[in-house]
């Protein structure tokens, strides 16, 4: 079968990719291999509708809507590869069974690489955190702490202080600038030189980190900015150009998140530099659109 729109991860951005196709009377396949990045998290924050709702129920909700249409089809599997061009793209997966599209919608999200500080992945989600909006309000009023692991660290901590009182862990890599530090001092956050090298607590939660000084601080939770990656290579291997963004690379998309590739669009935390779920949601709307107009000739 040649389906109208190929659709490669089953998040939040995919599943609302493929509802305005569906709702087109188009024949939509989403392929989903089960390991969205907010499977460490355990309610979803900030989305309006859906504010406090477990990931896992929004998905389940998601699917169960698109299932009502009858041009909708899942298939749970991993995609191995995909080749070909405009109007005729395979999508190959891992138990060898190829599929074939007129566009793509790549969905397939981003990957976390964390910094290498014991104790922090088995927190990840829970006590080690991404986002302050998305997260920071259940954590408010404690003593929070931001760790250092890119430019923009310092500017983090200044955010953050709207939750509670903070300190930013410099990793002994460097100082703030004299005027960030003045604006820092100002909002009460604390800068701290002397390195993070372990997370303390019964995880997933947080209650201390050790530094190599030998001091042991009380944190409730750590902001964590982690280095992404596109969880799949497939946008690499079609030759979709790359921007860099602020916490790694990501695809290149115009208005309507179409790629450098003709017939290939892209949605979610791989398609822009922020992330998030009300985000995911928007530009995988917009991403439906646009193949839809493509297959148009728009």
């Amino acid at each position: 079968m040649l389906y109208d729109v190929i659709i490669i991860g089953g998040g939040f951005a995919g599943l609302a990719a493929a509802l305005p196709l569906v709702r087109a009377r188009r024949q939509v396949l989403l392929i989903d291999a089960g390991q969205p990045r907010n499977r460490f998290a355990a309610h979803s924050h900030g989305f309006l509708g859906q504010d406090g709702v477990p990931p896992a129920e929004i998905r389940a909700r998601g699917l169960a809507e698109l299932s009502a249409y009858p041009t909708f089809t899942l298939r749970e599997a991993l995609v191995d590869a995909v080749t070909g061009a405009l109007d005729d793209f395979c999508a190959t997966l891992a138990d060898g069974s190829r599929h074939r599209g007129r566009r793509l919608i790549l969905a397939m999200g981003v990957r976390d690489e964390l910094p290498p500080v014991p104790g922090l992945r088995e927190r990840w989600g829970t006590g080690a955190l991404h986002c302050p909006y998305c997260h920071g309000y259940e954590v408010a009023g404690q003593p929070l702490g931001v760790l250092a692991t890119m430019p923009g660290a310092d500017m983090k901590a200044l955010l953050v202080a709207d939750w509670g009182p903070v300190t930013l862990f410099t990793q002994d890599a460097f100082l703030p600038e004299p005027e960030t530090a003045h604006k820092l001092a100002a909002r009460g956050v604390v800068v701290e030189a002397s390195p993070i090298v372990e997370l303390l607590g019964a995880a997933p939660a947080l209650s201390a980190v050790r530094l190599a000084d030998g001091r042991v601080l009380p944190l409730a939770a750590l902001f964590v900015g982690s280095r992404t990656h596109p969880a799949s290579p497939i946008a690499l291997d079609l030759g979709c150009a790359m921007e860099e963004g602020f916490s790694g690379s990501h695809l290149r998309v115009d208005t309507w998140k179409a790629t450098s590739v003709p017939g290939v669009f892209a949605a979610g935390d791989a398609s822009m530099p922020m992330h998030g779920a009300a985000l995911s949601v928007a530009s995988g709307a917009l991403a439906a659109v646009g193949a839809h107009r493509s297959l148009l000739g728009f």
